[in-house]
């Protein structure tokens, strides 16, 4: 009797996804709760996109360095003591909520201080895969891994914290805390990525290392870069998503959260069958759907007159940006070097996600200036712009080299 002889993921594996489902349950709490407790402490959209933009800042100030550390120590021990260091962090913001002793700059501080940790683990989590998936299995693994993340931080968590928000302020945060500790207990079992023992550069050289590398990688580069327009328009319209939501559009709070779960409806078909739609079609052409629908749907986003409306195509922006992330961690873990992939996947995402901070300033300068609605159409012209100028270098390029 043969033996079948077909790759599968492995039980580290699954650890790894259940981890990334509870921790993300309370991360979905979490991003509900924030932008609803900022509406109550102040109505100026200047100061709700302060706290947005303090989540991403750690992404443009600590990421190289976070990536080098990826590289140089043990991947899964990192990931467990940050969850563990935002378990306590959570919890300090459930404790102020509960006495009333929280205001716009400590959640600005608090919520950095929570990307700060998120950097470490999103890196290494990435990072880690090639070590225990095998490499056909990559674009099934990065689907799973997006797929479960969205269910839990925007289906289940993002409704859950406005329920919770709506029965007592602190009840999101603490949950928030529990997932991260029972995250932290989960990664804590992860088999150690045999490190070896070689002398490390120092850490400037390291973080060096990943600049050039990425620097000279044309296809790459021009995704990073467009990643970082596209992050920026991002931001730039969902910082004020909580005014539109329930000042332009007139929901209540748990209709707030049932928004975000119907988002998340298009990222969970978007991780099921994206993996499948890029064997089907080829990278190149799933990357373009996604990038040219995304540019409509914020146009249209800006337009909706209903939460209905909104719903729908919220959903569609899930679906499409799932496509985009399956394709491009993909086409990293296979390209890039695994000695290499920390500091060159933290210096993607410094240009990917470091423009979000100002995208989010950005977006509540242009919704005081000129209305609630504008944010969005806004960032779709600009992202139209960005395509189209990024398209020659993206076809060109993927034509030259076209991973599935």
């Amino acid at each position: 009797m043969e033996q079948d002889t077909k790759p599968r993921l492995s039980a580290a594996y699954w650890r790894l996804w259940w981890a990334a489902g509870i921790n993300n349950v309370g991360n979905g709490a979490f991003t509900a709760a924030v932008p609803l407790l900022a509406v109550t402490l102040t109505h100026d959209p200047r100061l709700v996109s302060v706290v947005s933009a303090a989540t991403y800042l750690p992404w443009l100030l600590l990421s190289l360095p976070a990536g080098a550390l990826v590289d140089r120590y043990d991947r899964a021990a990192l990931m467990w003591r940050a969850q563990a260091v935002q378990a306590v962090i959570a919890g300090v913001v459930a404790v102020l909520a509960a006495s009333g002793h929280i205001g716009i700059p400590v959640l600005a501080i608090t919520s950095f201080a929570l990307g700060t940790c998120e950097i470490v683990v999103a890196n290494a989590a990435q990072a880690i895969l090639p070590d225990i998936v095998p490499r056909p299995l990559l674009h099934q693994a990065n689907g799973y891994q997006q797929t479960i993340t969205l269910i839990g931080q925007q289906f289940a968590g993002a409704p859950i914290g406005g329920l919770l928000f709506a029965v007592a302020v602190a009840l999101p945060f603490a949950m928030d805390a529990a997932t991260f500790a029972l995250s932290a207990v989960l990664l804590a079992t992860l088999p150690r990525r045999p490190l070896r023992r070689i002398e490390h550069p120092p850490l400037r050289a390291a973080i060096a290392d990943g600049l050039r590398w990425l620097a000279r990688h044309r296809l790459l580069r021009t995704l990073a870069v467009l990643l970082s327009v596209n992050t920026f328009c991002g931001q730039l319209g969902n910082a004020t998503l909580v005014l539109l939501a329930t000042q332009t559009l007139r929901l209540d709070v748990p209709g707030y959260g049932l928004l975000l779960a119907g988002a998340a409806v298009g990222g969970l078909l978007g991780g099921l069958v994206g993996a499948r739609a890029v064997q089907r079609v080829g990278a190149l052409p799933a990357l373009l759907t996604a990038l040219g629908t995304n540019v409509v749907v914020f146009v249209g986003i800006g337009l909706s007159p209903n939460a209905v409306v909104l719903g729908g195509l919220l959903a569609v922006n899930g679906f499409v940006t799932m496509l985009w992330n399956v394709v491009t961690v993909g086409l990293r873990q296979q390209i890039v070097p695994s000695d290499l992939l920390g500091r060159v996947n933290s210096v993607y995402k410094m240009l990917g996600w470091g423009l979000i901070p100002l995208g989010a300033l950005a977006g509540g300068l242009v919704a005081y200036t000129f209305g609630l609605r504008a944010p969005y159409p806004v960032a779709g012209v600009l992202r139209g712009v960005a395509l189209a100028v990024a398209m020659p270098v993206l076809v060109g390029a993927m034509r030259k080299h076209p991973w599935r």
